[in-house]
């Protein structure tokens, strides 16, 4: 595999395509709960399933971005309460 580092407008539109990707993975987890209909529930379970896989995909890529900020190993708390369904 080639491990040249990606051009500067590269890394930029890497950057916008994991922000969207990581919002729209937010969003997918977040109406889940908000949701009462099972197929459709369903459907965004896979949608939150392959967003996971593509930003690890995207982690991998960059690697190679021209500039880099460190991506935090923790993930911040959920606000819903999975079990109660109550907001933090």
């Amino acid at each position: 595999m080639n491990k040249q580092k990606l051009a500067v407008h590269e890394s930029l539109d890497l950057h916008e395509v994991i922000n969207f990707k990581t919002l729209c993975l937010a969003k997918s987890k977040l109406m889940q709960g908000l949701v009462f209909d099972q197929d459709l529930k369903r459907l965004m379970q896979q949608d939150v399933e392959h967003s996971i896989q593509a930003l690890a995909e995207l982690q991998s890529i960059y690697e190679r971005a021209y500039f880099q900020a460190p991506v935090p190993q923790n993930r911040p708390t959920p606000i819903i309460d999975g079990k109660e369904g109550t907001i933090h």
